[in-house]
């Protein structure tokens, strides 16, 4: 299996990104800390729920 070196980075970039709202969603999750993670980050999450489609795509 060959590795995408694309998609790796890009998965990390977005974490590194999310890294602090993703702790504080994980700690108190509440519709309205996720909806201001999602509106403070709208590309990294847009990536996030996209990325099973890019990675059957570029597979």
């Amino acid at each position: 299996m060959k590795l995408n070196y694309y998609l790796i980075i890009l998965f990390s970039l977005v974490l590194i990104d999310l890294s602090t709202e993703l702790r504080i969603l994980f700690d108190h999750l509440t519709f309205n800390s996720l909806y201001f993670a999602i509106g403070k980050h709208p590309l990294a999450f847009f990536i996030l729920f996209s990325y099973p489609y890019l990675y059957k795509k570029i597979k």
